[in-house]
């Protein structure tokens, strides 16, 4: 096995390519005095669109330079503050220093500049959707909101889902390793405003990992004027509960080096209310459940560049929780019907958890830009440190049918676990020419969770050790990956493709039961993306991608977690992974419209099903592959603006699943056909634009989720944002679940399974949030969307 590893990568790194000549573009600024200007903004646009090729600042003497630019003509953009931006075109054809570049000062002081904001834009690639939202009023809230507002993202629950699947998140091309909650608390407390775009990519390329089957990327923008600027904001949210949120956002950019710190404190108690109904062979047991819980938690965040010169940078990074303070009270009231005389009637639970957790990322990586032919070396290293404590009582009270006392149980548990991640990867990307690309890397995992659960029941306020529900469970997970991709562009047709092969070697065991799940197995994951531009207004495209989705060690920990004595949620040490197929074919019209076919299949597909037993009358919630799931559907998606300042997004999907299982040895079907549609509309009002809503519908219909039927559900969210004080300040206004129909009903009912789950979230809420920005706020940032004002106020072009 292992010498079929090193030969695939042999095989990686044995293909060379063509090389591409550049030059160096060099030049000087000075004021009207002229006096050198220090620490000007200088951009290298593309003279066709405005975009943004590179960026610098001039040196204490007022000079520049750009290295590895390709022969073209180009725009040179310098601009500082309190000085008119100054525009020179430029053909380079080898190595040219340009003329003297003289700015004038501006007749507008920094207090009577007012900011306009643009729109957001979206673009639909052969793999992605990209939603720019750079220098928009959606950039003056939070991560979580712009996420909120992006086409084809749904926060349901407070989980981030992309057409029914949980997405891996990166920032900046850095994976973020924390739970879906975490990750939702994580973007709640950053500020967005250095985000440039969200990508929503449905086909990953080979150098995300394999289980990436879907990637959402944020993408911050790099400010190139050094100075300083951040915001304070404060969020009070009103829902069963009040919840308030407030943080700092700081960013600091030198001459090498620039410093991005965010700070944000959540404190908020959530009410969950729930309704479950079994139906045994002879009775009825209904149990309502109230949960509360109160939650504390810091996050901070980390960000630092250091530019050594044009060809290397070094950053580290960091993404850190703390939960110092989590209290959980679940008050159940179990009915049991029809009463038989002398036998337990009905019982209430008392429920209360104390956790404390910690979670610690931190990432060291290099760039290295190569001058011969502006080829590219990346190496990131990453560690995790997860620390979570939890305590566990319960008390269970029994009564008879004539409501008197019979019986009380009583026990608690003590649960630890600590986890730690440790990744490397290497990548190495070549710009062969204009039109084709190559891009090859490796990379190195490795997971290591150990937890360990002990129960003591309370007999005669004695606490006495139960063998039966004690154990500790270790997991040690190490993935050895390779992969290579290509691109490839003609005048209609363009194409990539990759492979990426991974190695994985899983050690789980749990002590008490000594049981093992240890895997070893090496797989190959090819994707690929074809597309034709039939026409300037249509473009065809297919792509195909197989990806694998390995079991969260979390859901292989056979822990038992209980609700009351008789429901209970526990882990499986025997899941195996799933694997995922996807092919689509879709068509491009205008760029506006979109259509695709889909077909999927999801072998071993993982769900979390209640089992009910009918014997010992227990509901036990567990993680369980099923054989397969199939998904096939027809979606549509149109982003247009009804008018200049009110931009339409409408999605809608129709699909059929088809869940197969094998329960108590025999084989069950069950699918059914469904519809996702999303309805979103962007309004900007004022002259400015600084005044902005934004409402949002999402339907989801009555579908099969592993076996269960879900009813249909109506997500609805406004939201309503103005800027004021010239720009520095903000106030916002959401509302969410606007016609109370967010709430879930699921039904099992297969063989002998048949239950029913009546979820009601606190997901009602208002909230009202305040930023304020301070600092430098004219700082610029890497813009890569067109720009009318810059093509139209050129200079004189200077030429070698």
């Amino acid at each position: 096995m292992i010498q079929k590893y090193f030969c695939v990568l042999t095989l990686l790194f044995s293909t060379t390519f063509m090389l591409s000549q550049t030059f160096t573009v060099s030049g000087n600024i000075k004021d009207e005095a002229n006096n050198p200007i220090a620490y000007a903004n200088i951009l290298l646009l593309k003279a066709q669109d405005s975009t943004i090729v590179s960026g610098t600042t001039s040196n204490e003497e007022g000079e520049f330079g750009f290295n590895n630019v390709a022969a073209n003509k180009y725009i040179i953009k310098a601009s500082f503050i309190s000085y008119e931006d100054n525009y020179s075109n430029i053909t380079v054809s080898g190595d040219l220093q340009i003329p003297l570049i003289v700015l004038k000062e501006s007749v507008e002081t920094l207090s009577e500049i007012q900011i306009t904001y643009k729109k957001p834009t979206l673009t639909r690639e052969v793999d992605r959707l990209v939603f720019n939202v750079e220098k928009t009023a959606l950039s003056e809230g939070n991560m979580m909101e712009v996420l909120r507002n992006t086409p084809g993202v749904l926060v349901l629950d407070n989980k981030i889902t992309i057409k029914n699947t949980i997405p891996t998140v990166y920032i900046n091309d850095k994976k973020v390793h924390i739970s879906a909650n975490e990750i939702a608390e994580l973007l709640e407390g950053t500020s967005a405003s250095n985000i440039k775009a969200i990508e929503v990519i449905t086909n990953p390329p080979a150098r995300y990992g394999a289980e990436s089957g879907v990637v959402l990327s944020i993408i911050m923008a790099k400010n190139l004027i050094s100075g300083y600027n951040g915001s304070v904001f404060s969020n009070y949210t009103q829902g069963v509960f009040p919840k308030t949120n407030y943080g700092m956002s700081n960013y600091f950019k030198g001459k090498k080096i620039s410093v991005y710190a965010n700070y944000s404190y959540n404190n908020k108690k959530v009410d969950r209310v729930e309704r479950t109904t079994i139906n045994y062979p002879d009775q009825q047991w209904v149990s309502d459940l109230d949960r509360n819980t109160w939650t504390e938690t810091h996050n901070f965040n980390l960000n630092f560049d250091w530019d050594f010169n044009n060809n290397n940078t070094l950053n580290l990074s960091a993404n850190t929780q703390f939960l110092p303070y989590f209290k959980r009270i679940t008050k159940s009231n179990t009915q049991i019907t029809p009463i038989i005389s002398n036998e337990i009637a009905s019982f209430n639970s008392n429920n209360l958890s104390k956790d404390k957790k910690n979670n610690l990322g931190f990432d060291l990586g290099y760039v290295h830009t190569f001058n011969k032919d502006n080829a590219k070396l990346y190496f990131n290293s990453h560690y995790t440190n997860y620390d979570y404590k939890s305590r566990q009582d319960v008390e269970t009270d029994y009564f008879l049918g004539n409501d008197s006392f019979f019986v009380n149980n009583a026990f608690n548990t003590r649960s630890t676990q600590d986890n730690e991640i440790i990744t490397s990867q290497l990548d190495y990307s070549l710009p062969i020419n204009d039109s084709s690309s190559f891009e090859t890397g490796v990379k190195f995992s490795n997971v290591k969770s150990k937890s360990d659960n002990i129960q003591n029941d309370i007999i005669g306020n004695t606490e006495v050790l139960n063998i039966n529900n004690t154990d500790a469970f270790n997991y040690d997970e190490t993935v050895y990956a390779a992969y290579l991709s290509y691109d490839k562009q003609w005048e209609k047709w363009s194409l990539s493709y990759g492979l990426r092969v991974e190695q994985t070697i899983i050690k789980a065991n749990s002590i008490s039961t000594n049981q093992n799940n240890d895997q070893d197995y090496f797989e190959w994951f090819p994707t690929a993306n074809l597309s034709f531009k039939a026409s300037d207004k249509v473009s065809i495209y297919t792509n195909y991608k197989r990806s694998i989705t390995r079991p969260d060690y979390t859901y292989l920990n056979p822990f038992k977690y209980f609700l009351n004595d008789n429901t209970v949620v526990t882990g499986n040490p025997n899941l195996q992974p799933v694997y995922t197929s996807n092919i689509k074919l879709g068509v491009s019209i205008n760029n506006i419209f979109t259509i695709e076919a889909y077909y999927k299949k999801y072998k071993n597909n993982i769900f979390q099903i209640p089992i009910q037993d009918n014997d010992t009358n227990i509901l036990t919630y567990t993680s369980l592959n099923i054989n397969y799931t199939e998904e096939i559907g027809l979606d549509f998606e149109a982003y247009f603006n009804i008018v200049d300042k009110w931009a339409v997004y409408i999605g809608t999907s129709f699909y059929n699943y088809n869940d197969n299982g094998t329960f108590f040895n025999n084989t069950i079907s069950r699918d059914r056909w469904a519809n996702y549609t999303n309805f979103t509309n962007n309004v900007s009002f004022l002259k400015d634009n600084s005044l902005t809503a934004n409402f949002t519908m999402t339907y989801v219909g009555k579908n099969v989720q592993g076996f269960q039927v879900v009813n249909s559900r109506l997500m609805s969210d406004l939201s309503i944002r103005k800027t004021m004080l010239k720009g520095k300040g903000s106030v916002s206004l959401i509302i969410s679940d606007l016609f109370n129909e967010q709430d879930v009903f699921v039904t099992t009912k297969f063989l002998n399974q048949d239950n029913t789950l009546y979820d009601n979230l606190d997901n009602r809420y208002v909230k009202l949030g305040f930023r304020y920005n301070f600092g430098n706020t004219k700082l610029s940032t890497k813009d890569h969307s067109s720009s009318v004002e810059e093509r139209e106020r050129l200079g004189n072009e200077n030429s070698h």
